[in-house]
């Protein structure tokens, strides 16, 4: 691991792989983020893994979109160790059959979810850790 010109820790393949986990065992939800018509759309989801690859649930309409375009970026942050980390896949996305993700389908916190599964493949996947700044007089006294 190496630290960026923003004194951000970058992480390597292997601790994106934990962060992703282990916020899938949290609990933790991500956003997803596609092209839609004009402009990206970036939603929360619930999500688990499967392997390297990541699943959520969504409804027809984002389903269409995603079977449209394809490629999709997944972003989940978290805490671990008291040092924020974030970390961001980027891949191509296709439908999952509910009994092929068996348990290993997410379970959404909203009322009505949609669905469709669709599983994102993990070809790019990048993270980044955050050590808390210093606080300064101004934020110490506030």
């Amino acid at each position: 691991m190496w630290s960026d010109e923003h004194g951000s820790e970058v992480l390597v393949l292997a601790e994106c792989r934990r962060l992703l986990a282990l916020g899938a065992k949290q609990g933790l939800h991500g956003h997803l983020g596609v092209a839609g018509q004009g402009a990206p759309v970036v939603l929360p989801v619930d999500y688990t893994m499967d392997g390297p690859d990541i699943v959520v649930q969504i409804g027809d309409g984002l389903f269409q979109t995603i079977l449209e375009h394809g490629l999709v970026a997944f972003l989940v942050d978290g805490v671990d160790n008291g040092r924020v980390w974030s970390v961001l896949v980027r891949g191509y996305s296709s439908p999952v059959d509910h009994v092929e993700a068996g348990s290993e389908a997410p379970h959404p916190r909203v009322l009505a979810p949609g669905r469709r599964l669709v599983k994102i493949r993990s070809d790019v996947v990048t993270g980044r850790r955050f050590h808390p700044a210093p606080a300064t007089t101004a934020q110490a006294s506030a």
